[in-house]
């Protein structure tokens, strides 16, 4: 699934292409959706933005497309009329007279007033975006201190979407490594020195993320793996898919354990293990 920078980087070729723009058509492939087909057409697209893992497409007639990519979905940004060769089903199509900004496969598509989004049942329950600069180190640091967090175990809530908004499996994998925090620990176990760590990582990685196109790892380190011939996946991360290959930092193999449901990958030296009795 896409997470955050992934949309956020998506949002800005979004913008580039149709903000501003008379639509010409907006066009709903979804039957659920279908009442909504020609109520938009010659409407202004007013703005664009990412919430954590969700799009916003507001219009000028203070309504606001809704999307969330969830695992499959994909936007496709086109010249009018040339459609891609794929096999996916075409959900929303929002043509402007210099482009087609096409979402195929997504399921989760829907239509809002704009002003009465702050009552969306997702949106509602997002924490801060991680993106967001107004997001400090401090204020970070208040939600792992707060009694709803404190207690949690960092696998499951790095990527609840209530505590930040945007963070997903690739991203707390990394943010744990590099804090060097095992992801059965909880924020009520560590001094504050490893909780100025974690936060750090949490603001840092997932900006570093959207600002190089989805690498978190070292970037002298990846310049030089890049160099050497190794490939976008084998040099973007710190241990992230690397199972079995050494860390990078203790040389002992990665390891993939599944933790909230998801896999997660970690160095068993560097990410030590809580106690039974901790």
């Amino acid at each position: 699934m896409p997470e955050g920078p992934e949309i956020r980087r998506l949002r800005d070729r979004l913008a580039n292409s149709i903000t501003g723009q008379i639509a010409s058509r907006i066009h709903f492939h979804l039957p659920s959706l279908a009442e909504w087909n020609g109520r938009f057409d010659g409407v202004r697209i007013a703005d664009i933005e990412s919430r954590g893992k969700a799009l916003l497409i507001h219009l000028g007639n203070q309504y606001s497309l809704y999307s969330h990519n969830q695992l499959y979905g994909r936007w496709e940004v086109v010249t009018p009329g040339n459609l891609p060769d794929t096999r996916r089903q075409l959900r929303l199509a929002i043509e402007v007279p210099e482009a087609w900004a096409l979402l195929y496969s997504a399921s989760d598509i829907q239509v809002w007033p704009t002003d009465e989004l702050r009552g969306h049942p997702f949106l509602s329950r997002l924490g801060p975006d991680v993106l967001d600069e107004s997001l400090t180190l401090e204020r970070v640091l208040g939600r792992l201190a707060s009694p709803r967090f404190r207690n949690r175990r960092l696998g499951s809530l790095l990527t609840d979407q209530s505590f930040v908004a945007g963070l997903g499996n690739y991203l707390r994998c990394e943010i744990l490594h590099c804090a060097g925090l095992h992801p059965d620990l909880r924020p009520a176990d560590l001094p504050m020195g490893q909780l100025v760590a974690l936060a750090g990582r949490m603001l840092q990685l997932p900006r570093q993320s959207y600002r190089t196109g989805g690498i978190t790892n070292d970037l002298e380190r990846a310049k030089k793996l890049e160099k050497a011939g190794a490939s976008f996946e084998e040099y973007r991360f710190h241990v992230f898919r690397r199972e079995g290959l050494p860390c990078y930092h203790c040389g002992t193999p990665i390891v993939k354990e599944r933790r909230g449901g998801q896999v997660c990958y970690l160095c068993p030296r560097c990410q030590e293990a809580p106690s039974p009795s901790g």
